[in-house]
C-alpha cells in the first residue's frame, strides 16, 4: 500500500507540470489571437 501512495505521489507532478503548460500556451494564444484582432504587438 505504501508503495501504492509513493507511486501515485511521484507520477502526480508531471501530469499537473503539463496542465499548467497547457494552461500558460492557451492563455498565450489567446493572447496573440486577439492582439493580432486588434492590430497591437503581443510585446
Amino acid at each position: 500500500m505504501q508503495t501504492l501512495i509513493y507511486g501515485s505521489y511521484i507520477l502526480i507532478w508531471p501530469i499537473l507540470t503539463l496542465v499548467m503548460l497547457g494552461l500558460i500556451v492557451s492563455a498565450v494564444l489567446r493572447d496573440t489571437r486577439e492582439a493580432r484582432r486588434n492590430g497591437n504587438e503581443l510585446v
